[in-house]
């Protein structure tokens, strides 16, 4: 396939508060793998529900300026904005508009062809608790031949049903070839610590499983491989974690998304691979996927 890595997912306004003051940056984790992928040299689109707004053309102006292809889907309610009030730690506590909280794709004839034509599809903060966005999603992603990547990025601000939320991710990730999932996922939708999810997935029939411990590093379960890594230590302190997640799932999906690695050894690149971008991301401020060159 020679088409872009098509992203499901978010795109919004980070309105950030701090003892600093506001700033706005352009967002959203769908849009942020979007871009990432881009920043790694691999062609991405975004499907995502944009607002005919102010807000809206700045994140149209965004993705143009780091080639990114947007296939919007429309807004009845303006464009998603998420305010977010930083710790000294810098960890994000979220607010969300009416907009995001509402949020839908659709998917019509460019759509169903980037999907068609993609190498990957990544799905990042999809809102599984709706029951119809998530059989949409089914039937649009469930081509053989286009292997899937699904971050559940579920939002307290944005969960409407728990328990439905739980089972659109479920019935999404049976059929994917990379699931990531974090300590904050595990401990939001089952109450309980990221090893056993981990075991979950494996058992879902996930081919890969990517675990995100935040300062405890990340970890792979794929084929009965299990590796695992510490975050990198690089120069300079951490200023922002917000896209450290994002910068991992986008660094992962571009590294396999032509194949899963068969080997320990080959697991264990990815994963030092993605570790890094990391850390270069959570060295500025905002999302955006830096990496250490």
């Amino acid at each position: 396939m020679t088409g872009r890595v098509v992203v499901i997912g978010d795109a919004l306004i980070d309105e950030l508060r701090d003892e600093t003051g506001v700033r706005e940056f352009v967002g959203g984790a769908g849009l942020n793998v979007a871009v990432g992928l881009s920043r790694l040299g691999v062609p991405a689109s975004l499907i995502a529900m944009v607002g005919d707004d102010e807000a809206g053309e700045q994140i149209r102006r965004y993705l143009e300026e780091y080639d990114v292809e947007l296939l919007a889907s429309p807004s009845a309610h303006g464009t998603s904005r998420a305010v977010s009030t930083r710790s000294p730690g810098g960890e994000p506590e979220y607010v969300f508009n009416e907009a995001a909280q509402n949020r839908r794709v659709a998917y019509g004839e460019a759509e169903h062809a980037a999907i068609a034509a993609a190498p990957m599809v990544v799905v990042s903060c999809f809102p599984f608790d709706d029951r119809e966005q998530t059989d949409l999603l089914v039937d649009a992603t469930a081509s053989a031949s286009t292997p899937l990547a699904i971050d559940p990025n579920p939002r307290s601000g944005m969960l409407h049903d728990r328990a439905e939320f739980v089972r659109g991710f479920e019935k999404a990730a049976s059929a994917a070839l990379l699931v990531k999932v974090g300590e904050d996922d595990a401990h939001l939708l089952y109450d309980a610590p990221l090893e056993q999810l981990r075991e979950k997935l494996v058992d879902l029939g996930v081919d890969a499983v990517l675990a995100t411990y935040g300062a405890g590093g990340a970890a792979i379960d794929a084929g009965g491989i299990s590796v695992s890594r510490a975050i990198s230590d690089l120069p300079g302190r951490i200023v922002d974690t917000m896209g450290g997640g994002d910068a991992v799932l986008a660094t992962t999906a571009a590294l396999v998304r032509h194949g899963l690695p068969a080997t320990a050894q080959e697991w264990d690149a990815v994963l030092s691979r993605a570790m890094d971008v990391a850390a270069a991301t959570c060295r500025h401020e905002g999302a955006l996927l830096r990496t250490p060159e």
